[in-house]
């Protein structure tokens, strides 16, 4: 009986997970795999550092469950890296490892045992969003007499019409842009979900006039573009934002107290389509979240309508009344 081929090594394991799990078994975005890649490339450099071995000579019996949760507390220490990031990339490496596991199996055990380490428990802070006053303040807040000014009026108007998410906003082409009778916006989300979002007239009117100061406006152009044509980056945004910010906090000073992101904008617009009555699962897709039980953390967050759902639930003026003993007999065994 001829015996089994060998294990493949470490290395070819790691290159055919990149090259053929994920790339074309899995059509994984570009974005994936860059996370993914970034997370063994900390982790070999980890283990060249911690036990000597250069990436090409590593194995998967030297992935054991120390050595793993060795290189989540460096991230964690050294790195500085939240628990968000720590979990997501012992998600990465428990993906390897289910893959390696159908290609190895004298490493099972310790697979198994690394697969057992678990994810990190953090605390989630209670989400901010922004009201109708501030947020509009904020839209006021560009010169909309200079270039950047209106781009910025434009940037910062479709991300509060729509709820997307900075790095969605920041990939829209002219041509995703639709201002006819209907005018809507075709979003490109998160996991190659694409979902097409309704846009205000006042929006639209925003949109059309700033076309007209784009200098290329064929169908792949840049929406946003920054002063080189290029698209936005994710920092510039930021920055922007937080010069309307200073702004708006002239006539709403409360907004100095805040801290206030481009992701606030996307928590707003939830929260107050949330407010205005439309259902949860609505918003789940307004949002391309993946499934409704996303969208459950804007009611946990949304003050008002638990201060509604406790007037309906009004203290009674007076407790039950207190049980008095019928007789004499019974007043006597009461007292015992």
């Amino acid at each position: 009986m001829a015996e089994p081929p060998p294990a493949p090594s470490f290395a070819t394991l790691l290159q055919r997970f990149f090259a053929e799990h994920l790339t074309r078994h899995r059509a994984a975005s570009p974005r994936t795999i860059a996370a993914y890649r970034d997370t063994f490339r900390l982790l070999l450099l980890f283990i060249e550092q911690h036990i000597g071995k250069a990436p090409t000579t590593v194995t998967l019996a030297d992935l054991d469950a120390r050595l793993v949760l060795d290189f989540l507390d460096h991230l964690e220490r050294d790195r500085h890296n939240s628990a968000r990031s720590r979990n997501a990339r012992l998600a990465t490496i428990r993906s390897f490892l289910r893959y390696a596991a159908h290609y190895d199996i004298s490493a099972l055990q310790v697979i198994e045992r690394t697969l057992a380490v678990p994810m990190k428990r953090f605390d989630r802070p209670l989400l901010g969003f922004l009201s109708r006053a501030e947020m509009q303040a904020i839209l006021d807040a560009p010169d909309v007499r200079s270039w950047t000014g209106q781009r910025d009026r434009v940037l910062f108007t479709v991300l509060y019409n729509t709820g997307a998410r900075v790095s969605e906003v920041l990939g829209l082409r002219v041509g995703d842009v639709v201002l006819d009778a209907s005018p809507c916006v075709h979003i490109h989300g998160k996991g190659r979900k694409q979902r097409t979002v309704p846009l205000w007239r006042s929006t639209a009117v925003l949109v059309r006039a700033w076309r007209c100061q784009l200098l290329n406006v064929a169908d792949a152009t840049p929406l946003l573009p920054g002063r080189g044509g290029k698209a936005m980056t994710r920092s510039n945004v930021t920055q922007r934002l937080a010069l309307c910010v200073r702004s708006a906090a002239e006539g709403s000073p409360q907004l100095l107290n805040r801290r206030i992101s481009p992701h606030t904008i996307r928590h707003t617009t939830a929260m107050h389509l949330l407010q205005s009555g439309i259902d949860i699962s609505v918003i789940a897709l307004w949002l391309g979240h993946e499934s409704p039980t996303t969208t459950h953390m804007y009611l946990e967050a949304d003050l008002s309508m638990k201060e509604r759902a406790l007037k309906r639930l009004q203290p009674p003026d007076t407790g039950p009344p207190r049980y008095r003993p019928p007789d004499r007999l019974m007043q006597f065994l009461q007292s015992l």
